[in-house]
């Protein structure tokens, strides 16, 4: 299987070397490592440069003027050589056998061509303990992924037939643009699921988009309006309302008038 690693990345000079490292510690390795440079103002393409030329032949490096991380990984995809892709944030790890494990599943699963795995969640380096309505799922599971996604960007492999057929990701979305497409790839195609923990999540730094983007239930109902006339349409409505409540709630506390009208009228529109 030829496979292309798409890492995108933006002023994590502190994360990136030691993550592309996972990916060249792999006990199968990928065909080429695509790491696009989404306009870094640190140290990143110093970094990458002088990485790179102790590396020259598997990893290519683009940079891009900013334009956020679903453009970044878009550019990987466009400018990828093989017929299956894997994503990996800048801020994550691989464990050695992540790749070996996923080439396996899909041998023995030809019909699955979207997958994913476990992975271990670490915040401040403290193992953070996954709830019992955060286990991730296989087959089938849109309506399962409504709520919020149970798919990692890090853990995912897909192969580019999908992604010709429901489209790359949302550009208008600064997040959840993962999100996103996992709910456009499986409104449509099943999901495989390598029950052991390949990745580690690494959270709690300042830089990270979850936590430094307000009100992202924002962009989750714009993802889920692109559903809103389908097969699930009343699970669909059930969430945009409970996601406008909160959003509600939230603009009532910081006195936002502007956002609780908005989002008040949207949730009368459901109802």
């Amino acid at each position: 299987m030829k496979i292309s690693v798409i890492i995108p990345t933006y002023n994590r000079a502190d994360f990136i070397v030691k993550t592309i490292q996972t990916v060249l510690n792999q006990t199968v390795q990928p065909y080429e490592i695509i790491v696009v440079d989404d306009g870094s103002t640190d140290d990143t393409e110093d970094i990458l440069r002088a990485f790179l030329y102790i590396n020259p032949n598997k990893i290519k490096y683009i940079k891009q003027n900013n334009s956020g991380v679903s453009s970044a990984r878009n550019e990987g995809i466009k400018l990828s050589s093989s017929e299956w892709l894997c994503f990996l944030d800048s801020d994550d790890l691989w464990e050695d056998t992540k790749l070996e494990e996923q080439i396996n599943f899909h041998k023995e699963n030809q019909n699955v061509l979207f997958s994913h795995t476990n992975e271990q969640w670490l915040f401040n380096n403290k193992i953070i303990k996954q709830k019992k309505h955060q286990q991730k799922q296989s087959g089938f599971c849109f309506k399962e992924n409504i709520a919020n996604t149970l798919i990692g960007a890090s853990t995912v492999m897909v192969h580019k037939s999908i992604l010709d057929d429901v489209g790359i990701f949302d550009i208008d979305l600064k997040v959840c643009e993962d999100y996103d497409l996992w709910l456009r790839i499986l409104y449509k195609y099943e999901v495989g699921i390598i029950q052991k923990q390949l990745i580690k999540k690494i959270a709690g730094h300042k830089e990270q988009l979850s936590f430094t983007t307000p009100l992202m239930d924002t962009y989750r109902i714009k993802s889920l309006q692109k559903h809103i006339n389908s097969k699930y349409a009343k699970d669909i409505k059930d969430i945009i309302i409970k996601k406008c409540e909160i959003l509600i709630k939230g603009a009532i506390k910081h006195q936002n008038k502007k956002i609780e009208n908005y989002y008040s009228d949207l949730k009368s529109s459901f109802l």
